[in-house]
Parts: C-alpha cells; structure tokens; sequence
C-alpha cells in the first residue's frame, strides 16, 4: 500500500506551518518596531516553534518517498523473462500501481532486491505498519567464476533522494531509536524464455519469487531448478 496520502498530508502540514511561521515573524517584526517587546518576543517564539514543525514534516515526507506499507503478504512486482541471446534477456519489472520497467539483463537468473523498515515498542502499538521499497533488479550467474568476470548487469529502481529513512537509519541509528530492524531482502529465480514470475513480500520481510503460471514453472525445472 502506498505512503502517498500520507507523504502529501506531511507535505500540506509542513507548508501550513512555514507559513504561519512565516506571518508569526512579519507580526513579530512589526510589533518589535511599535516597541511592544513582550509581544515581539512571544510571536519570535511561536514563529520558531511553526517553523520547526514544518522543518520536521517535510522532512519526514522526503524520508519515507519511495516507501510503501506492509500490513499482510503483497504482491510487489510481475517479473517476465524474453530470451534474447545466450545468458541474454530483456526482462519486464510491472509493479502493482501500473508502472513498469524494461532492461537487458546478462547472467541465468534475475535477481530482485528489497529494502524494508520495522519498527519496534511504541510505534507499533500505534500501528505503524513495516515498510519496503523495491532496490534493484539485476542479473545472476549460478556460475561463481563466471560471476567475478563478468560486469553486473541491475537498474536501480529506488533512486537516491536527498534524505532517506533507510540511509538515516543505517548512518544515525541513535536518531531513531523507534526502529527495530531495517535490513534487505532478495529473491531470484532462473531466467526462462517467455517466463511469468510473481514476487511477494511477506509481513515478516521476505521476499518470496515464485513461477506465476504452470508453463514458467515446468520450464525452470527444465533448467534444473
């Protein structure tokens, strides 16, 4: 499930309070010219404490772009592989809000990679449910000495924002003692020509790959899987 509504709401509350943050300062400027120091000194108080709390909401919304909430086993993308050459495909990424992504991938599997976020005491009991976002997509070889010559063959799917919960968490665990874990998950499976994959995650935070149709599941066990 998507965090955008409430990524917008964090954005909305944000420019909410930078504004009156804003009209808390043109107050408190005009009032320290009319002498009133106290009232001067009490709209500088509230002008900060606005623009703190706006500071704080949009950045929250930056941290959690990207982000999606995990409350049950959900489907996070359709993979489908097309043969193109030997150890070659072009493999389709189609992700549940409609978008999709196309790339050459190189190797005898395709690889999706997941980041995921749970929390820990009073966050949970206030119901905040895990979160995950898609990483990357890339290709495998089941050979590991073929692996170390060969160059990687991924598209990044999360993209790098200017701030972001996963990297806060990883760099400043002390900022947020609230979470539990936040760690990354992979699934893989062969690629096959004309293969339909199903990736989930589960609530515990793995990711689960599985044939999507009983063609793709006959042709891995062809390929030995």
């Amino acid at each position: 499930m998507s965090l955008m509504p409430l990524i917008v709401a964090l954005f909305v509350l944000a420019a909410g309070c930078l504004v009156a943050g804003l009209g808390q300062a043109v107050a408190a400027r005009r009032r320290w010219h009319q002498r009133r120091r106290v009232g001067a000194c009490l709209r500088g108080v509230w002008s900060v404490v606005f623009a703190a709390l706006g500071a704080v909401g949009g950045l929250a919304g930056l941290a959690l772009l990207g982000y999606h909430r995990l409350t049950e086993e959900a489907v996070v993308a359709h993979v489908v592989t097309r043969a193109l050459d030997t150890q070659r495909y072009s493999v389709r990424l189609e992700l549940p809000d409609g978008s999709a992504r196309t790339t050459e991938l190189s190797g005898d599997q395709w690889q999706l990679d997941a980041r995921v976020i749970k929390w820990r005491g009073s966050a949970v009991m206030l119901g905040a449910p895990p979160l995950y976002r898609l990483d990357r997509l890339s290709g495998r070889y089941r050979d590991a000495a073929q692996a170390r010559m060969q160059p990687p063959s991924l598209i990044d799917l999360g993209g790098t924002g200017p701030l972001d919960l996963w990297n806060l968490a990883q760099r400043h665990p002390a900022w947020l003692p609230w979470l539990d874990a936040d760690f990354g998950s992979a699934a893989y499976l062969p690629m096959v020509d004309g293969g339909r994959f199903l990736v989930t995650l589960a609530p515990a935070g793995g990711l689960i790959a599985r044939p999507a149709d009983e063609t793709t599941r006959m042709r891995i066990e062809q390929a030995g899987w």
